[in-house]
């Protein structure tokens, strides 16, 4: 008999494969490096394994943890700062003048803990970066016991991480290079968005991207106007331009990609690129619909992203799985798009593949690393369950989720986080709170 850590034996196991399976009166086997040695089912679980913790989750559903494909992890802190309004005028007039006051390392840190708080209590297990101070996010993450992707952000103007090009990237690979054998932190180099970086630093980054093997994390195709200004200031298509500086390809996550003709469509598809589709963020601010029929008929890797809480207003992905859904059934007037087995593996191994992660999380299988999520469905807005996997997509919602684990560790157990002092984190994002509505009080008055 086999001496392993943990034996997680659940009601339903989903392992999000090419099957779509769902396993009833199984469990996972996860050794002491918090890997997945073997699903297998519950009878022949006491003649192999000896585990020192063994758990029963009877009345669960557990699935591969989600993972939150785009995020700006510190904007937590600007959770309802400036809501219903167009993309253009919420991020010019409100939140950059906003983060030019108030973002330091410390509110990196802070909105960082916020964020994942919030993301392992909604069962996501990984999230996907993109803000300034990647090296306070990297180690927010590794202390909180947390999986990332630390976007590597680049602008053409100076923020408070840096002040041109230049000291973008460099700051940026020197991230890189503290975190390139830790087993939870991974980077991508995140250039905002092609009005916002010019080509030559998206000539180097695509230099470097090669080099190093990393992907590129970019909000392309986010609106109508930003393709409308990039034709009228380019001669062509922000797609285009990425093209022709050689940035379409399987190392492009594409965020947004609201604005595609069929030919660009079936470009992205021929190029490898993966999308990152935010529904909800899109549609509070207005931006457009993401073609996800279209795109996953074409063969394209679909990954499910939150955005920030600052244009969301949160971090739930079981929203998003649902809002995905529903999106592309009316936007389609196709009831049968986007099945709810496709959307979980979007919010899942669509996830890790786009991040490279594939190999290491996104399923249930032996080898991978244990980064799971436990769901209950056994409650009056649950039951009778007919298909845990529809029930996942169209009814659950993250006040479900009741344990996770990343890499083997319980970092949420019966609805407690193990690893946080959660009311240490709520207490400094209410100070945050007060400090900008006092200053945003302040600004009000002085322009009266």
């Amino acid at each position: 008999m086999q001496q392993i850590d943990t034996l997680i034996h659940a009601r339903w196991i989903i392992p999000v494969d090419e099957n779509n399976s769902v396993l009833e009166a199984h469990c996972v086997a996860v050794d002491e490096n918090g890997r997945i040695i073997e699903v297998l089912p519950d009878s022949e679980a006491p003649r192999r394994y000896q585990a020192q913790h063994e758990i029963t989750l009877d009345q669960h559903a557990l699935i591969p943890g989600l993972v939150n494909a785009h995020t700006h992890a510190a904007m937590s802190l600007l959770r309802g700062f400036a809501d219903d309004l167009p993309l253009m005028q919420w991020l010019q007039e409100h939140i950059i003048p906003a983060e030019s006051r108030w973002v330091d390392s410390n509110f990196v840190s802070d909105g960082t803990d916020l964020a994942i708080a919030e993301m392992l209590r909604g069962g996501t297990t990984c999230f996907n970066d993109m803000y300034f101070f990647p090296d306070r996010v990297a180690e927010r993450a590794t202390r909180h016991g947390m999986r990332a992707c630390v976007g590597m952000i680049m602008l053409d103007f100076p923020t408070a991480w840096a002040g041109g090009p230049d000291e973008y990237l460099s700051k940026g690979l020197a991230v890189h290079d503290d975190y390139r054998h830790h087993p939870l932190i991974t980077t991508a180099f995140a250039p905002h968005a092609p009005y916002t970086v010019s080509d030559a630093p998206l000539q180097r980054i695509r230099t470097c991207a090669d080099e190093l093997d990393v992907p590129v994390h970019m909000h392309v195709h986010e609106t109508a106007d930003e393709v409308e200004q990039s034709v009228n200031e380019t001669g062509v298509r922000p797609l285009a331009r990425l093209a022709g500086l050689g940035m379409l390809n399987p190392g492009l996550l594409a965020v947004h990609m609201t604005q595609l003709s069929d030919s660009e469509i079936e470009q992205v598809a021929e190029a490898g690129v993966h999308v990152l589709h935010c529904p909800e963020s899109n549609m509070k601010l207005a931006s457009g619909i993401c073609p996800t029929t279209e795109l996953d008929a074409a063969g394209v890797n679909i990954a499910l992203g939150t955005d920030g809480n600052a244009s969301n207003n949160d971090l739930d992905m079981f929203g998003e799985m649902r809002s995905a859904a529903l999106l592309a059934k009316v936007a389609s007037r196709r009831a049968d798009a986007l099945p709810a087995s496709r959307v979980l593996r979007m919010a899942t191994l669509g996830g890790a593949r786009a991040l490279g992660l594939e190999q290491e999380i996104g399923s249930i299988e032996a080898g991978k690393q244990a980064d799971l999520t436990a769901v209950r469905l056994d409650g009056a807005d649950m039951v009778p369950v007919f298909n845990p996997v529809s029930h996942l997509v169209y009814a659950a919602h993250r006040g479900h989720v009741s344990d996770v684990w990343v890499a083997g560790r319980h970092l949420l157990s019966g609805g407690v986080l193990t690893q946080m002092d959660e009311a240490a984190i709520i207490e400094r994002a209410r100070q945050w709170g007060e400090r900008i509505s006092a200053g945003a009080r302040e600004q009000g008055a002085a322009a009266s």
